[in-house]
């Protein structure tokens, strides 16, 4: 090859390298080509960056200063949320699930492959103080944040798609043998908080206890008191958040379950309150509370055999509550239960776990399906979480955990 061009031997001949100034192409003529690359308004690029999938927008605050304070700002990240939240194929929602066998672990997948793809995988979850030999349950999802309980004295705050968590203060009071204790978690709108609520039964003799109750706020990173419980015995494990309250069923006295009542707590005002339920078909059940697409839900387990849906679809009306659907016990009545449902597809079919399987019902045409999932055992319980860049972290924090 000669040393002023080279040869194509294929199409074009021999090309001589430009030998004066004057043969390179000028700056205008650049400006004037199609290689000229147009500068997007401030609105349109936050218009598109608000519905990239957080994983990206992690790495895009990379690209420069002025997208870097975009994309932590309050604002994008409230607006990421929102469209994460209203998108109807759940492209931006995933299921956490919680394992004991053949150890402690959690893991995640993705729900719209979960309710329209043929195969899901689940992927192993690096969570805060991960140890194959200590329990951990999820207590709840708002906005993209986990609580989470490990064991009975590790509370935190945690968001898997952000890699941030929080470490939450010691919580519960002096304790004897003989007592249990649930959390809720939730978030208060009207004061931008993210609360969580302990409830702490300690038995005495007789079939006496006594109730103490304690609420934690994100922003005062602290936990109080709270007066004037008006509950029983609870029987859920965590509270369900739906209208800005905690929801939980309780009976009068441990053992006795002919009775139940739904107490709730406002996370805003702190105030209790009870609500009315649906007028339920006679029999023996047993009495789940749930949130299906954030109305407050419960399901009735009948001896075993199959299952009613109850909806409130207006918080607080009675008559609101509707029977969604009767689902009958696929197989082997006698050892499985229904899961509360996990949420609606936009098919209307309804994704619950049944067992410690997913199942997908709809009740259109009474049909079952039982959708795919690779590194899958029988999963403990699962909960949906928003991917979102909320952080559980309070702003003087934020610079002692690194990206």
């Amino acid at each position: 090859m000669e040393s002023e061009g080279y040869e194509n031997t294929h199409q074009h001949p021999k090309r001589r390298k430009p030998t004066n100034r004057s043969e390179f192409p000028s700056t205008s003529s650049m400006q004037d080509s199609s290689f000229t690359f147009p500068i997007l308004p401030e609105e349109l690029i936050t218009e598109i960056l608000s519905r990239v999938p957080v994983k990206s927008l992690l790495q895009f605050r990379c690209v420069s200063k002025s997208w870097l304070g975009l994309i932590s700002s309050s604002d994008f990240v409230n607006t990421h949320l929102s469209l994460s939240a209203n998108d109807k194929e759940y492209t931006h929602h995933r299921v956490m699930l919680s394992f004991v066998q053949p150890e402690y672990n959690l893991k995640d997948c993705s729900l719209g492959s979960l309710l329209y793809g043929s195969v899901t995988e689940a992927f192993d979850l690096d969570y805060p103080m991960k140890n194959p030999h200590k329990s951990v349950w999820i207590v709840g999802s708002v906005n993209g944040l986990i609580c989470l309980a490990i064991e009975e004295n590790d509370l935190f705050l945690w968001n898997p798609s952000i890699r941030k968590f929080k470490r939450l203060p010691e919580s519960r009071p002096t304790l004897r043998c003989g007592y249990y204790f649930m959390y809720g978690f939730g978030y208060d709108e009207l004061h931008d908080d993210y609360k969580v609520v302990g409830i702490f039964c300690i038995f005495g003799s007789g079939g006496l206890y006594d109730v103490q109750v304690k609420m934690y706020s994100l922003k005062s990173d602290s936990w109080r008191n709270v007066d004037d419980f008006q509950g029983g015995v609870l029987l859920n494990d965590s509270g369900k958040f739906v209208n800005g309250k905690l929801h939980w069923a309780t009976t009068a006295r441990l053992g006795e379950y002919n009775g139940w009542d739904i107490i709730s707590i406002d996370l805003t005002d702190e105030k209790w309150g009870k609500v009315e339920q649906p007028c339920y078909e006679e029999g023996n059940f047993d009495f789940v509370l749930g949130v299906l697409k954030n109305d407050l839900s419960v399901l009735c387990n009948y001896q075993r055999t199959g299952a009613d849906l109850w909806v409130m679809k207006e918080y607080g009306v009675k008559d609101s509550w509707t029977k969604m659907y009767t689902i009958k016990c696929p197989n082997d009545p006698g050892k499985y239960m229904f899961s509360p449902p996990l949420c609606l597809s936009n098919k209307g079919e309804i994704l619950l776990v049944f067992g410690s399987i997913f199942m997908i019902y709809n009740p259109n045409d009474d049909s079952i399906r039982y959708p795919e999932v690779t590194n899958f055992d029988a999963c403990l319980e699962a909960e949906i979480y928003i991917e979102s860049l909320v952080s559980p972290l309070l702003q003087t924090e934020l610079s002692t955990q690194q990206q």
